[in-house]
Parts: structure tokens; sequence; C-alpha cells
């Protein structure tokens, strides 16, 4: 299990590769939590949840800002929450099961990773128009 210090977090590993982990847990969580804010504040605050549809991501993922943005919460969420399950999985798994299931995790992060970046940088959105079935009409709710 992992020690507790005495003001109750864990404490600041000695070196090597879990001192770079525990780095990057504090960081990651900085960066993250301004991510986020700035997301909810784009996609709840500024636009009515009512406009967010495909013209509306089309026309956000035309830039390389809101592309390379996405790209990096991707990024440090699925990271951070790996590594969160690396720390978790260390402190009660013994033995082989502990290497077995934390490569199993790994590859998991490395396989949505790749998924969600080639999803975020290779989209290449389609005209509407384009965009649905010829046998499909879009119809107002209102």
């Amino acid at each position: 299990m992992t020690e507790i210090s005495a003001s109750g977090g864990r404490p600041i590993p000695a070196g090597g590769f879990e001192r770079l982990a525990w780095f990057f847990m504090r960081a990651s969580g900085l960066a993250l939590l301004f991510l986020a804010l700035g997301h909810l504040t784009v996609m709840h605050l500024i636009n009515s949840i009512d406009d967010v549809d495909y013209a509306f991501v089309a026309a956000r993922y035309a830039t390389p800002f809101w592309r390379t943005y996405d790209g990096l919460m991707l990024v440090l969420a699925l990271l951070h929450g790996f590594n969160g399950l690396r720390v978790i999985l260390d402190d009660y798994l013994k033995g082989a099961w502990r290497l077995v299931v934390t490569w199993a995790a790994g590859f998991l992060a490395l396989t949505l990773l790749l998924l969600g970046l080639y999803i975020v940088f290779a989209f290449q959105p389609k005209p509407l128009d384009d965009a649905l079935p010829n046998d499909v009409e879009i119809e107002n709710s209102y």
C-alpha cells in the first residue's frame, strides 16, 4: 500500500518514473481544471446547447486552435486518468496480476488515445447536404 505522509497526502517519490508521474498528476490536474472550465464556458455558457450540432462542430474544427485544444484535453485527461488507475492497481494488486492488469490498462489507454487523436485531427467536415443519406430529411422539431 502507498504510504501516507503526516500532511495526509502521498509523499513526493524519491526519484525516477514515480517522481515524474507524481508531478504529472499535479500539473495535468491543474491544466485540466482550466481546459475543462474553458470547454464548459464555450459549449454551455457562451453558446446555447441547442446550437451545438454537426455544423457547430464542423465550424469549430475548421480552425487548428480548437482541434489542438480538444486534443490537449483528450491527452491530458486520458493520461491523468490512467496514471491514477496505475497507482490504484499498484496499491491493491500484487505479483503477476499487477503486471498483467497494468499492461492491459496501458494498452487500453494507448488504444483510446490513438483513436481519440485520430478523430480529432483527421475529422474532415462535409457540407451538411452531403453528410446525410439522400433519403433522410431534416425536420424542424420546434
